[in-house]
């Protein structure tokens, strides 16, 4: 492009208000990041003992024991019982499992029985010897306080299982 060409497209962009869009957009954008406004904050976990059984081919029903337990020193523990329960594969038994769920909520408060409710969704495990599980489970009573979405387990036995999941909680406080 000429120089008087140039010059008179640099004076319609500055006199038309486009030239300062242009270079705003082609400067580094900044970004904000307040993962706690997002993800929440951890108030806590949530461990888990699962009773030890059989697997039937469709599926099986365990009882499951927990306490939650808070990040902040001195506050009571929450108790709550329940069953977990799986329509799919799951075949073979296990002996009792450990389960630990990190709690999140929009803000570092907690009520008392908060986490009671249905949980809903998916896990998988395969067991020879020492075993792992993985949950994918949503859901409980109270939209702001809720599981992280999924979760680790370890138990012992001879059990492989895939399965459509559900968890029911009770406080027991």
């Amino acid at each position: 492009m000429n120089k008087p060409l140039a010059s008179i497209v640099c004076a319609a962009a500055i006199a038309s208000g486009t030239l300062p869009v242009v270079a705003a957009d082609l400067a580094p954008a900044q970004s904000y990041s307040d993962s706690g406004a997002r993800n929440g904050v951890k108030i806590g976990y949530l461990d888990c003992t699962i009773a030890g059984g059989a697997g039937y081919i469709l599926g099986s029903s365990k009882e499951v024991n927990c306490a939650f337990k808070s990040t902040i020193d001195g506050e009571p523990v929450d108790d709550y019982s329940g069953a977990m329960r799986k329509l799919g594969v799951d075949l073979g038994f296990t002996t009792e499992g450990r389960l630990i769920w990190a709690v999140l909520a929009p803000t570092a408060g907690y009520h008392h029985g908060s986490l009671a409710g249905l949980y809903q969704g998916a896990s998988a495990e395969a067991t020879v010897g020492l075993g792992v599980g993985a949950n994918v489970l949503a859901g409980g009573t109270s939209g702001s306080i809720h599981l992280q979405l999924l979760s680790l387990q370890g138990q012992v036995g001879l059990n492989i299982a895939a399965a459509g999941t559900s968890m029911t909680l009770t406080s027991v406080n």
